[in-house]
């Protein structure tokens, strides 16, 4: 004989129930915060993500802990997207291959992270996130870019570093955006500039 189900069904299934829920809720939250709102009652959200009012606080404490999700969700799916980029051969296929990854993936970015900086005081775990993100990226330049960097002195080598990361950041692609360049202008851009601070710094290779 089949043991009866609990009532409100096994507890597996209950679990993925909520986990939905809250991502439910959560995707609203960003949609909201993306639309370039700031201040709105929970009644909205709820709504927005098809629950009660009763339901999104079940589930989150208040709407500080419902935004950190909401950003970190977006935050992962972009992270999600990266793949790994070439660290040896011609020097100007691995621009491009890093010029094509950032654009698409910093285009991506822009709406939440406009909706970060329209936040009073975005919550530690949200700029920790954020900062984890930016060292990631960093990183991922300094393993590119590794055969030319390691030709430089160390003073060199961080200042070519710092440009190269000051070029291909949000902050340079929002500007170029903003300056009125669409996506396929703003990426060949940061490419030529990527590879002009590489020739200035006088690295070998090609």
């Amino acid at each position: 004989m089949t043991q009866a189900e609990p009532p409100g069904g096994s507890p597996d299934g209950r679990t993925e129930r909520g986990r939905q829920t809250r991502e439910r809720i959560a995707d609203a939250m960003l949609a909201l915060l993306e639309e370039g709102r700031t201040r709105f009652p929970a009644d909205r959200v709820a709504e927005r993500a098809g629950v009660s009012r009763r339901l999104l606080f079940h589930h989150f404490a208040d709407l500080a802990e419902l935004t950190d999700l909401a950003v970190q969700r977006r935050l992962d799916r972009l992270m999600a997207e990266v793949r790994p980029l070439p660290t040896s051969g011609p020097r100007a296929e691995r621009v491009a291959a890093l010029a094509e990854q950032r654009s698409r993936i910093l285009e991506g970015l822009t709406p939440t992270r406009l909706a970060v900086l329209r936040l009073e005081s975005p919550s530690p775990r949200v700029e920790a996130v954020i900062r984890q993100v930016l060292e990631f990226a960093r990183q991922r330049l300094a393993e590119v870019f590794a055969e030319e960097l390691a030709g430089l002195p160390e003073g060199a080598r961080a200042d070519l570093l710092n440009g190269l990361d000051a070029v291909t950041t949000w902050s340079a692609w929002h500007h170029w955006r903003c300056g009125g360049l669409d996506v396929a202008r703003a990426r060949r851009t940061m490419e030529v500039t990527v590879l002009a601070l590489l020739a200035a710094a006088g690295t070998a290779g090609g």
